[in-house]
């Protein structure tokens, strides 16, 4: 649905894009990540429609973005990272005036606006002026309007910044429900959690590049597998438990003398075992856990 090969642009001393290729699926969802400056507002522009890329080219819906722009318009959606709403409107006039900017006729507009105010939670607000709406309630009333013409493909740039925990997961929810329903989505994003949570795909963008790619899964496994990690409750059973655990010269000691992680090959099954050794043995321990990669960890790998 996205297809996107060495796409470069530069603002004056500045390679925002460096030759980035990109591949999302119909149905699907790609993370963009990246620090401030790697590339993925430009990016989200020009596959937008709103930026002419200096090389490359991309193609979205089937449609290239330079030279079918007008057509594409009509086939996406996009949220940016500020909501594009009028505060004086009520939020049924904002979604009615987007879909006279669509050339909708004026009952298919004011019936589509009833239709999202329903499905976005936002039918007893839609009569109120915007200026009321929490910051939660003017996120869904953004997303809304960019989905007036149902489009195929939604961009998100940064689609849950500022909200509060609740109102992240109610977007959530909604966007799972776009997918659900064939919308590939290509959001960016500075919270990692929400693209572990949301991704099909990741892609992270540094100075421009694409430093990796791949399922959440797949970038876990790149900086190292899972570990059991154990604390003993005796710093003096610490030896005697070592020499019970799985690939012992692979151990990292934590600083309190007590703590001790090792590879979990098997994931599961290698916490297990450790735990019937340690129980065999009589030897107590405080605390038991499987630990995988975050993609914290993964992101920071790549990006510093």
């Amino acid at each position: 649905m996205i297809c996107v090969r060495g796409l470069r642009k530069r603002y004056a001393a500045q390679q925002a894009l460096d030759g980035i290729d990109l591949d999302v699926p119909a149905g699907t969802v790609c993370g963009l990540l990246g620090p401030n400056g790697a590339g993925k507002t430009t990016a989200i522009r020009i596959l937008a429609t709103l930026l002419r890329p200096d090389e490359g080219r991309a193609e979205v819906a089937g449609l290239d973005v330079v030279r079918d722009a007008a057509r594409l318009r009509f086939r996406i959606g996009l949220a940016g990272q500020h909501a594009a709403v009028d505060e004086l409107l009520t939020g049924r006039r904002n979604l009615e005036l987007f879909g006279r900017l669509y050339h909708l006729p004026r009952a298919a507009a004011r019936s589509r606006a009833d239709e999202l105010l329903e499905r976005f939670g936002l039918a007893e607000a839609g009569r109120r002026p915007v200026r009321e709406y929490s910051g939660g309630m003017r996120r869904r009333l953004d997303l809304a309007a960019s989905l007036i013409v149902s489009p195929p493909v939604l961009f998100m740039d940064e689609p849950t910044t500022g909200l509060d925990p609740r109102s992240r997961m109610q977007l959530w929810d909604l966007l799972r429900d776009l997918v659900k329903e064939g919308t590939t989505l290509l959001l960016t994003t500075q919270y990692l959690d929400e693209a572990d949570q949301l991704a099909d795909q990741i892609v992270v963008l540094r100075e421009g590049v694409v430093a990796a790619a791949g399922s959440p899964a797949d970038l876990k496994r790149q900086i190292g597998g899972d570990r059991v990690r154990v604390v003993f409750r005796e710093a003096a059973d610490v030896a005697a438990g070592l020499r019970l655990l799985p690939r012992p010269d692979e151990a990292d000691l934590g600083a309190t003398g007590r703590e001790v992680s090792v590879p979990a090959p098997d994931g599961a099954q290698s916490l297990i075992r450790i735990a019937g050794a340690l129980d065999a043995a009589g030897i107590p321990v405080e605390d038991l856990a499987l630990r995988r990669p975050s993609l914290d960890e993964v992101y920071l790998h790549l990006t510093s």
